[in-house]
């Protein structure tokens, strides 16, 4: 998924992260207060673009999405485990999934789920009209997907109903990663009776452990638990969402949100043992990498002597060091530890400005004069960059001599049409939808990959991706994607700056809150414990 999270589990947001501490909301809706029985958590975070499990592709909107709905199957730290289905079987050639169905499952309005609505969903999320941008990403593989994606089919051949409680999806070849694709939003279920309804996402009616109860615009979201809920009904009576409600780390201090990640400028004053944090912090990591991307299509990153020129002007520990205060870990390749496959040996294209002159010199354009103008297009509402972006910036002015111009795009333009609307250079982030190589080397550098952005192509990185996804020997695939990995950083397809790490605080009265490998908060087994009954947030959202 994109890796830019506008808020709560989220995120690490680097380039977004600057919008979350920096913005305030005007004032608005008061707040709902704390209920008697469970508690309520409160957290911070930016209003959602969409509730649609079909459109949502930033992890802001997939800490909702997680919550309301569900899917066949779900990610957890043990691997992919069961859901909606409570079983599945694997056909001997790898390529028939057929799944048994739990028969306690019911949507928010008490209506039964049934296979009906699992073809619906996935047919739905297919569908040309619908607009899905992760359509084919993670229902692509399935028999018949390419089909409805062109509009030449308004059915999903592959995907076929054997009674109410059980069915079969077919896919193209043996994919080792095909049920953990199934573990993303595009494959959760939704109510076919209420999806024709306009904005019907403002209020949706899902199968997850919680269930929308009021979404005030600008101010706040409150989802109440799911007594129905198939997975035993959550702890906590409700949960509050408020909408970029000042700096986060401010009202963490002052009480009125529960959770907080922690701003880089407060790190020291978090991690001091005499001071008021003291115990409240957890470090978090995540199945993530940002990165700087090229447009390998359009002049002068094209040439891939300019790519690697480009990323050999950069000083990425320095950075690291400097601006995130060596809480992540700098990157010198895609594939982020914690991913099976990690290569904690591959050696990226380190600092060499010598070598980085030498091959502009050997380039198409010789010199840094005869380059067209360069501009990187990033997240923002048109304000102060971040610092890292400040960093590079400076390091390419004053190693080569270039100026590079910066365009921000609001938020939604960036993290939705960022394919259509980048400039020469991108910054963006990828957190995982699934713990496999796959999930960042093949969805984010295969010829013609949606999430491609940079439009990169080499054939022997195409040719070993395509290799390792049909093979169920999993050592031999990591050998393979370790060959990828390695192409796609010397090639220069992106120049990785750093795996990402985070600080949390988390209030003592809060128990059991954590977060799944990908990020997003896993709430149904919290609780808030508080010895008073005052409500932290029962105040005006400004």
């Amino acid at each position: 998924m994109t890796g830019f999270r506008i808020g709560t589990s989220s995120l690490i947001l680097l380039a977004a992260f600057s919008l979350l501490i920096t913005s305030s909301c005007t004032p608005g809706a008061t707040v709902p207060s704390s209920t008697s029985s469970g508690g309520r958590l409160t957290l911070t975070t930016a209003e959602p673009f969409t509730l649609d499990p079909a459109l949502a592709g930033d992890a802001g909107a997939l800490t909702f999405v997680t919550q309301i709905f569900s899917g066949l199957v779900k990610i957890t730290d043990t691997g992919v485990m069961p859901d909606i289905a409570e079983s599945w079987t694997i056909s001997p050639d790898g390529t028939v999934y057929t799944f048994k169905l739990r028969k306690d499952v019911k949507f928010h309005d008490g209506r039964s789920a049934t296979s009906a609505d699992i073809k619906y969903s996935f047919e739905r999320a297919l569908a040309p009209s619908t607009g899905s941008t992760t359509a084919r990403t993670y229902l692509g593989d399935i028999v018949g997907a390419a089909q409805m994606l062109s509009g030449a089919s308004g059915s999903l051949e592959g995907l076929k109903i054997i009674d109410d409680y059980t069915l079969s999806i077919g896919i193209d070849k043996p994919r080792s990663y095909f049920l953990a694709k199934l573990t993303y939003a595009t494959a959760y279920l939704v109510d076919r009776n209420s999806v024709g309804e306009a904005q019907w996402w403002r209020n949706p009616i899902g199968t997850g452990p919680f269930k929308l109860a009021e979404w005030s615009s600008n101010s706040f979201i409150r989802l109440d638990r799911n007594s129905d809920y198939y997975g035993g009904a959550p702890k906590l009576e409700s949960v509050v969402f408020r909408f970029l409600a000042g700096r986060p780390m401010d009202l963490y201090e002052t009480g009125q949100v529960d959770v907080a990640v922690v701003d880089r400028a407060y790190i020291d004053r978090v991690l001091d043992v005499n001071g008021p944090f003291a115990g409240e912090a957890q470090v978090v990591s995540e199945l993530s990498f940002y990165f700087l991307g090229f447009n390998c299509s359009s002049p002068p990153f094209d040439d891939p002597l300019i790519r690697q020129a480009f990323c050999l002007a950069l000083d990425r520990e320095t950075i690291v060091r400097l601006v995130f205060n060596d809480i992540p870990q700098a990157a010198q390749g895609v594939v982020p530890p914690g991913i099976p496959g990690y290569n904690p040996t591959l050696s990226g294209l380190g600092f060499d400005l010598r070598l980085a002159k030498a091959l502009i010199s050997q380039s198409s354009y010789g010199r840094v004069e005869n380059m067209p103008q360069i501009v990187l297009t990033t997240l923002g509402y048109g304000g102060t960059i971040t610092p890292e972006l400040e960093a590079i910036i400076y390091q390419w002015k004053t190693n080569l001599g270039i100026d590079v111009k910066i365009r921000q795009l609001e938020p939604e333009r960036f993290l939705y049409n960022l394919k259509q609307e980048k400039d020469q250079i991108y910054y963006q982030g990828w957190i995982a939808d699934y713990p496999h190589q796959q999930n960042f080397l093949e969805v984010l550098f295969q010829t013609g990959a949606d999430n491609n952005w940079g439009e990169f192509s080499n054939e022997e990185v195409d040719s070993l991706l395509n290799q390792a996804a049909g093979l169920s020997d999993t050592a031999l695939s990591q050998v393979l994607y370790r060959q990828a990995e390695d192409l796609i950083v010397h090639d220069a397809a992106v120049w990785p700056i750093l795996f990402g790490r985070n600080y949390v605080l988390i209030k003592p009265y809060v128990i059991g809150y954590e977060l799944n490998p990908l990020g997003v908060p896993i709430l149904q087994n919290v609780s808030v414990e508080r010895s008073d009954t005052a409500s932290p947030t029962s105040l005006s959202v400004h």
